[in-house]
């Protein structure tokens, strides 16, 4: 859903499950110039955790240093940004939040 999602906003996936150490990044997208690390989460309709709360600081530490090498393994020249998409489920229906930038490289 999340990289239909993408697709269908002007995205392009260029990977998906994207490994480096103990990190994986589930997808990485280009639209433009950006490069989009997106982190994806699914809840259900009884889970009340914010959007902001769903990544841990040593899951960022551990996306940001699988973010720096990919773009230096493949000599890239963009502007990074992580994303999170968070697949909400309630009963048979499905909805999607998309929070861009939603934490800074550090």
């Amino acid at each position: 859903m999340a990289v239909d999602y993408l697709i269908e906003n002007g995205y392009r996936v260029v990977h998906r499950n994207y490994r480096y150490l103990k990190a994986e990044i589930d997808i990485i997208a280009r639209k433009g110039d950006i490069l989009a690390i997106v982190e994806v989460k699914s809840r259900s309709s009884d889970y009340m955790q914010s959007i902001a709360e769903t990544v841990t600081e040593a899951k960022i530490k551990r996306l940001v240093k699988a973010t720096d090498y990919y773009v230096i393994a493949n000599n890239l020249d963009v502007e990074v940004r992580f994303d999170i998409i968070t697949i909400h489920k309630n009963d048979t229906k499905f909805s999607m939040e998309h929070l861009e930038n939603a934490f800074y490289h550090f």
